[in-house]
């Protein structure tokens, strides 16, 4: 127990050295690109990483969320500790941007919480990795739409096209998927807190699944409005 408990120590004080050097390597590569961009990149490596691990960490895949309110196994802490090192340091490399999202912010603490409630408790694995999976597997989409931006792509077709496969795998990830994930924590025999954690997140997703709704309709509409002009 006691070597876990370094070992998953370790990942994390790594993991936001890591992190945090490579952001600064980035920022010195990309130095005539924003802040953001340089953000966005390493977001984007974690989220493809992160849903790789949460994947392979799987224990039956005849029920990707069993054993239920379950000890984590040695992959699903390794996993659950590269991602809390992440937050981390995102959560950190947040307040140093022009413009702080509170609600962006909101979402790291409360996942920085739900990791280190399972670590600490050392229950909840299968749950608390599905939850992982499902918040980052869209979100190399939603970098992408950024990044494209400023690299000059603002309102073009691939840009687009970004827009639309985030907007769709967001919404079948925490709006489909999420509720079913949630009822299953909220079942099984987790901790309270952890049971508040996974509700906070979905509230979270839900708030962000209406703003998404009201960006995808306007562009749509855009859209549209343009090819009628253009004919």
């Amino acid at each position: 127990m006691e070597e876990e408990q370094i070992r998953v120590v370790k990942i994390i004080v790594i993991g936001v050295i890591s992190w945090a050097v490579t952001f600064i390597i980035t920022k010195r590569i990309f130095s005539s690109y924003s802040f953001n961009f340089s953000n966005r990149l390493l977001s984007t490596a974690h989220a493809t990483i992160a849903v790789t691990l949460a994947t392979l960490s799987v224990q039956d895949w005849s029920c990707p969320v069993c054993p239920r309110a379950s000890k984590p196994s040695p992959q699903q802490m390794d996993t659950m500790a590269f991602s809390l090192s992440y937050m981390i340091y995102d959560l950190i490399c947040c307040q140093f941007d022009q413009v702080i999202s509170i609600d962006n912010a909101v979402h790291h603490f409360v996942s920085i919480l739900g990791f280190v409630a399972g670590l600490a408790y050392q229950k909840s694995g299968s749950e608390i990795v599905a939850t992982l999976w499902i918040a980052e597997v869209s979100s190399p989409f939603y970098h992408l739409r950024e990044i494209l931006k400023e690299i000059g792509y603002r309102d073009t077709n691939i840009n687009l096209a970004a827009d639309v496969c985030f907007a769709t795998i967001f919404t079948l990830a925490r709006i489909v998927c999420g509720p079913f994930l949630v009822y299953v924590s909220l079942t099984a025999d987790n901790p309270i807190f952890i049971k508040a954690m996974g509700s906070g997140l979905q509230l979270v997703s839900i708030f962000w699944f209406y703003k998404i709704f009201g960006m995808m309709r306007y562009k749509l509409f855009k859209k549209g409005k343009s090819n009628r002009k253009s004919t």
